[in-house]
């Protein structure tokens, strides 16, 4: 579980556009980007070509 307050701050590197936090998968996800940031050890890596590229949300 991530900090509210931290959640309320962090953005999308490439976008700017807020993240949301996927749990289960252990990854903030940029929906406008297509790109999922991985979470490690309860640190999140908001590095480009560090994410994984997502399908688009209907």
């Amino acid at each position: 579980m991530l900090d509210p307050w931290l959640m309320e701050r962090l953005v999308c590197p490439l976008t700017r556009t807020p993240l949301r936090h996927d749990e289960a998968a252990g990854e903030l996800v940029s929906d406008a980007a297509g790109l999922a940031y991985p979470i490690r050890d309860g640190v999140p890596v908001l590095l480009i070509d560090q994410a994984r590229r997502i399908a688009p949300q209907p």
